[in-house]
């Protein structure tokens, strides 16, 4: 019912470890690159299962068998992170959910228009949820998880059973005892337990990134290490971006040797191949301190601009590169060394030597940059070049730098970001009148969206939502740039605490906190567009919110581990007479369908009539659902008519008519339309 759990196996006509296409025995070590598979082959299986990479551009293939659900006997000593219950973490991955998003309209905003989605749940089954309707298609995933300190909420050590766990959490079930809590530093299996949390969370997380996709996930020191490790095995250690320090706070006392003064985020690619390089807008501080020049003549007279010696010490000798420049005044010009042209004339060229500068530029591109106005000369008496006589010169040679295309172009990012401490959070929390501690600031997501190149309509996923910090920048990212920026916010209802801040300000849990932030940032971007027209040539931005809750199905799951008996057989048979949970709305079972069927749960839903009959067009009419529990051959007959792919009917809409859902499976393989009961 999760939909694809897995990563889809690499297309091999005939793997390694194959005789005809039957399977064999195959060695723990396969070096593919000494055998019949292409090189291309080899890094689509790579790339569809990076976590089976082994040193020397090898396959561990138990590894891979893990990934592909085999058990594996373990024990062997090989290269890697290893922990207790890892073996464990894949049957976690594998097992399908028993869940259900079952929507909530009422603490939505602009439900019917909004791709903004916010998911109250346990991330792990939200993320086999998802996997068939967002496989592929996430831009960025940022999350913020426990940093493991001994004091941080973590997920049931129990993750293998997280749904009934959730359930129990939360009210829906009798409870029997399961609780979710911290991770005291005192367990004996403390990194082991945070690491059982996290693999298969980033293991499906990975599926759904695009191919020029991002994860950024923020961590403390006590799990960077390991943090790292595992994301290397699951996305390859050659697609890791870098690893950014964050500058937390600045002083303080705290600590015994060190006071800790900064985190760490892990940037990872989906394939390092494909990403396109990232870029930051230029602040206004450095266009101030650097951009201080302004044209005065020229083709670009009153632009700003900045200079840089075309002469560079640094720069690799190039044959076509060392040659005269004249000055203003007639004085030839040269970068330092020995070797010298044989001609003193302007352009005459010479091979460097070892110890011999050259320009940034060749001679012909040189013409053509000063002809454009670029080359800029100062007289100085400070200076590097000589004149043919290996005498100091008295010019130096400049090239301009316009700040308008640098604008245009973004700077590279360095890896230690700034301006983006904590109290940067709590102030802007403050602002918005919701009182939590524990946030990121949404500035510091809004410039990692930026740099890696979230675009219009691109979706930003944040499966440790907290208090929503994600969504926050998403919304503020679209109104500067325009367009939309849908995100996805996944937030467990842990509880703010009876004597709480939170708790006393209304929010039982932070999945409250989370939807209040929002929606508040939705009021103060529209209060502040209030009487503005419209940007109708960047569309109208998406400040809506759809807001899902994590739920068991809709439909009654057969329960394979009661007890054997014919009594207990004939109650469960009985149950399932009427297979649908009592109390579920329309709208609950039309969500769940969405998802089984691959389609977001924003997709777009045109309620029809087929001969008297409620319908439900989905995708332009390529899937067709009728909820409807008594349908008739009319019915039938107008659903074939209307010609979608697919058809899905509710199998109590034939109660007592065996005949009609025969005809029924007949008249729609005859138009070609694949056909489902549910």
């Amino acid at each position: 019912m999760a939909g694809n759990a897995t990563r889809a196996k690499p297309e091999v006509a005939v793997a390694p470890g194959s005789e005809n296409g039957r399977a064999v025995a195959l060695p723990e070590r396969f070096d593919l690159r000494s055998h019949s598979i292409s090189e291309d082959k080899l890094r689509g299986l790579l790339r569809l299962f990076p976590e089976a990479a082994a040193e020397g551009g090898k396959v561990d293939f138990n590894r891979l068998r893990l990934a592909l659900g085999e058990s594996v006997e373990t024990g062997r000593e090989r290269f890697g992170l290893t922990w207790a219950g890892k073996a464990d973490c894949f049957t976690a991955i594998q097992s399908p959910s028993l869940g259900t998003l079952l929507p909530a309209p009422e603490q939505s905003v602009d439900w019917e228009s909004t791709e903004n989605v916010v998911i109250e749940g346990d991330n792990l089954e939200v993320l086999k949820l998802l996997q068939k309707s967002y496989f592929g298609k996430i831009k960025m995933i940022y999350i913020d998880p426990p940093y493991n300190t001994g004091s941080d909420f973590i997920y049931p050590d129990n993750y293998a059973e997280s749904l009934q766990t959730y359930l129990e959490y939360t009210g829906q079930v009798d409870p029997e005892g399961k609780v979710y809590g911290t991770n005291a530093e005192t367990d004996g299996r403390f990194h082991s337990k945070w690491l059982n949390m996290m693999f298969p969370r980033i293991y499906l997380a990975a599926n759904l990134l695009r191919d020029d996709g991002v994860l950024a996930i923020s961590i403390g020191e006590n799990e960077l290490g390991n943090l790292t490790q595992l994301c290397n095995e699951l996305l390859g250690e050659e697609n890791r971006v870098t690893i950014c320090s964050r500058v937390m706070k600045t002083g303080g006392q705290k600590g015994l040797h060190f006071s800790p003064c900064v985190d760490y985020v892990l940037i990872y690619a989906k394939d390092i191949e494909i990403l396109g390089p990232f870029r930051q807008d230029i602040s206004q501080n450095l266009i101030d301190k650097v951009y201080t020049k302004i044209a005065e003549s020229g083709p670009r007279k009153g632009e700003r601009y900045r200079i840089m010696g075309l002469y560079q010490p640094y720069l690799d000798p190039r044959a076509n590169q060392r040659y005269f420049i004249g000055c203003p005044d007639g004085q030839l010009v040269i970068p330092p060394g020995s070797t010298f042209p044989s001609v003193a004339t302007e352009g005459q060229i010479v091979k460097p030597t070892d110890g011999d500068g050259v320009w940034r530029w060749t001679y012909e591109t040189y013409k053509q940059e000063s002809d454009k106005g670029n080359v800029e000369f100062v007289k100085s008496d400070k200076t590097s070049l000589v004149t043919p006589s290996g005498k100091p010169a008295t010019w130096n040679v400049y090239t301009r730098i316009w700040l308008n295309e640098r604008l245009e172009e973004g700077q590279v990012p360095g890896n230690i970001l700034e301006r983006f401490e904590n109290r940067h959070s709590s102030a802007e929390l403050k602002e918005l009148d919701i009182p939590f501690e524990f946030s990121k600031p949404s500035t510091l997501v809004k410039l990692l969206m930026s740099i890696c190149g979230v675009g219009e309509g691109d979706i930003t996923l944040d499966f440790f939502a907290g208090s929503g910090s994600t969504g926050h920048a998403a919304l503020e990212l679209a109104k500067e740039r325009g367009g939309t920026r849908p995100f996805i916010c996944v937030q467990l209802p842990e509880p703010t605490g009876i004597e709480s801040a939170e708790h006393k300000a209304g929010y039982k849990t932070i999945a409250d906190i989370c939807k209040e932030r929002l929606r508040r940032v939705i009021k103060r971007l529209n209060d502040s567009d209030h009487g503005k027209l419209d940007r109708v040539e960047a569309g109208k931005p998406d400040r809506g919110l759809r807001v899902y809750r994590l739920a068991a199905s809709n439909f009654q799951v057969w329960d394979s581990a009661r007890p054997d008996g014919v009594d207990s057989l004939q109650r469960q048979l009985t149950e399932h007479v009427d297979h649908l949970v009592k109390g579920r709305s329309e709208q609950d079972l039309l969500a769940e369908l969405l998802l089984k069927s691959g389609y977001p749960p924003t997709t777009h839903i045109q309620g029809i009539s087929v001969s008297d009959k409620a319908a439900y067009k989905v995708s332009a009419g390529q899937l067709l659902i009728c909820l409807d529990r008594q349908l008739t051959h009319e019915a039938v007959r107008a659903m074939a008519d209307l010609k979608p792919d697919r058809v899905v009917c509710l199998d109590e809409g034939f109660v007592g008519n065996d005949q009609l859902k025969v005809n029924a499976a007949q008249t729609f393989k005859t138009k070609g339309i694949a056909f489902q009961t549910v």
